[in-house]
């Protein structure tokens, strides 16, 4: 077990309940509106989540005017974004060893199969945006035929967290950089991605404190493996709004893959202290790099912090990192435990069966270790 990474994880799939509903082969269309408290749109675009049964599946984003419209399960228009839980899933390396197959050259989202009624049992949708909360609306019981507008959706702010995926420097922007940003995420939904990225040098041009603008240009660089670039648009974002999130998560992301575990522990250690509550992949990524450095109590530390933020377990690949540092300091009770909890919380998860490898090994060796504590505890 020492020295053994886990491999890559995939989100654990939708757990399939009985229905009073039958299937449906048409697809399910979905639109309406998210604003903040004050009744304005969200000053950036904010991701539409569906949630069914705890587990979180990325659908859509809103347009500057806070609407969005989507087919639900075919959200092939987003790029891979590191703030989005289901795309938190690298590998766990170790010292020698790799962090996964990189993203780049096809980031758009899964094609998925086509949703049906069943699905939507124990399914709601929510807006996803750090730092604040959603009201929901509940799926369950709604049919083909229904009116897809689901009304609006309500964000309301959480405490005083300083690191969010909104920039301030978005309220600064001048018109035409506005403009071309929202074009080029329009361009973006039909797949035109060398036609969005020049809108978005457009708009960066037009204002180089445009931190999301960096930061969206810095993902369609990455799709098409211009890491380089990437990299680049993703300094700018920092640069240009200190307390802006996403770009440290794809630095972060770009950086374990090319295994610099200790700027990926820089990087989320500024992560975690700038928001502690919205990021769990901030404290996964920690604890890998932690480990990879072969700081194991730094290592536990945060994936415990990670589960603790976690509660929804929407990155169960932390537990299974915590069973093998568990295991690395020959804790193997706590270790069988966490990966346990790994394969429950994500049972069709890729790399389930060479964990269950891993957690019979490790009941192997706790067995071995009851045994001699009790044979030391007999009277000689």
């Amino acid at each position: 077990m020492p020295g053994q990474g886990p491999t890559g994880p995939q989100m654990p799939g939708d757990p399939r309940q009985s229905s009073p509903f039958p299937e449906m082969s048409r697809p399910i269309f979905l639109s309406g509106k998210v604003v903040m408290e004050d009744g304005t749109a969200p000053p950036e675009q904010v991701l539409i989540e569906r949630v069914c049964h705890g587990n979180h599946r990325p659908e859509g984003y809103t347009d500057s005017k806070g609407r969005f419209s989507f087919q639900l399960g075919q959200n092939q228009h987003m790029l891979a974004d590191a703030s989005v839980s289901s795309s938190a899933d690298p590998s766990f390396g170790t010292a020698a060893g790799g962090f996964g197959t990189s993203r780049t050259g096809g980031g758009f989202g899964s094609t998925g199969r086509q949703i049906t009624e069943r699905d939507l049992m124990g399914c709601e949708i929510r807006a996803s945006l750090p730092g604040y909360r959603s009201e929901v609306v509940n799926l369950s019981g709604r049919r083909v035929m229904d009116n897809p507008d689901i009304g609006t959706i309500l964000l309301r702010r959480l405490g005083n967290v300083e690191g969010l995926t909104i920039s301030g420097t978005s309220l600064q922007a001048p018109k035409d950089a506005k403009k071309a940003l929202d074009k080029s995420r329009d361009l973006v939904k039909k797949k035109k991605l060398a036609e969005a990225q020049k809108e978005l040098e457009k708009a960066v041009e037009l204002y180089p404190k445009y931190a999301v603008a960096w930061y969206e240009l810095g993902r369609i660089q990455e799709n098409n493996a211009k890491l380089d670039e990437a990299r680049k648009s993703y300094q700018e974002a920092v640069g240009a709004d200190s307390k802006f999130v996403s770009p440290y998560l794809q630095l972060a992301f770009m950086d374990g893959r090319e295994n610099k575990w200790q700027d990926v522990a820089d990087t989320t250690d500024r992560v975690v202290k700038l928001n502690p509550f919205d990021f769990p992949q901030a404290f996964y990524l920690n604890s890998v790099a932690n480990y990879n450095l072969q700081k194991f109590d730094a290592a536990e530390r945060s994936a415990r912090d990670g589960l603790k933020s976690d509660p929804q377990h929407r990155i169960p690949k932390v537990a299974h990192v915590l069973g093998v540092i568990l295991a690395q300091k020959g804790d193997f009770n706590g270790a069988a435990e966490n990966m346990r909890s790994y394969l429950q919380w994500a049972p069709l998860a890729a790399d389930a069966d060479a964990v269950k490898k891993q957690l019979t090994e490790v009941e192997k060796r706790l067995g071995k270790s009851d045994a001699a504590q009790k044979q030391d505890q007999q009277p000689k």
